[in-house]
């Protein structure tokens, strides 16, 4: 028979393996590099004495340059806008990709129907495992006071130990197994505290055998 002492151990570890799981499953914003922007790329190159005012340029040019000049001025521009509504790719070379053709920036990979599951079991494993130790330290950790019960902290070690297994793996089919036995030593640990439950001899113990019984029925449908 074990008191309040063996059960705080058992809660401190099953929080540490909270902790683990719920790092695991936190998303990571996706990285990207950042695009040099038009002004920059356009800027380079603009100092120099290749540079010089209008009127420096019409008083070095030959003569009849003034008027060539005058003449461009006068003819009617193409805007750009219009340029690219006419669809005109001449400034591109033959190898250079078309802008269709051109990757899109911080496209995210989509996931795959087993990444999908995976995260999906994490995330019940870690609701689950959150549950189970909010009945044991409001629920449990009273009827300790009065009633001591057979319980067992390893456990609850061997939870957390998987656990951590499973934060340096991330991926990959030992995570998976890891995964698969954190499922089962949880199981065990809420199988073992209803059958734990069945020895108090008041009727204090049948909402906490209630609320375990949700959180196994709840593991088992994963």
């Amino acid at each position: 028979m074990a008191g309040p002492a063996t059960l705080l151990v058992s809660i401190r570890h099953q929080t540490g393996a909270l902790c683990i799981l719920q790092a695991t499953t936190a998303p990571h914003p996706p990285c990207s590099t950042p695009q040099p922007s038009h002004t920059q790329t356009f800027s380079t190159g603009k100092s120099g004495p290749a540079w010089h005012s209008l009127g420096e340029e019409i008083e070095l040019s030959e003569p009849g340059g003034a008027q060539e000049l005058e003449e461009e001025r006068k003819a009617p521009q193409k805007s750009p806008k219009e340029g690219e509504e006419s669809g005109d790719l001449s400034c591109l070379s033959p190898g250079e990709p078309r802008p269709e053709r051109l990757a899109q920036p911080g496209l995210v990979r989509r996931e795959t129907l087993r990444e999908t599951a995976l995260r999906s079991k994490m995330s019940q494993l870690v609701e689950a495992t959150s549950r189970l130790v909010q009945v044991e330290e409001t629920l449990l950790l009273p009827l300790l006071q009065q009633h001591a019960l057979p319980l067992h902290p390893k456990d609850s070690i061997e939870f957390r130990n998987i656990c951590s297994r499973m934060a340096l793996q991330k991926e990959g089919q030992q995570f998976e197994r890891d995964l698969h036995e954190a499922h089962q030593c949880l199981k065990a640990i809420i199988e073992k505290l209803i059958c734990s439950l069945a020895v108090v001899p008041s009727d204090s113990y049948i909402p906490i055998r209630s609320a375990l019984r949700q959180i196994q029925q709840n593991l088992l449908g994963m």
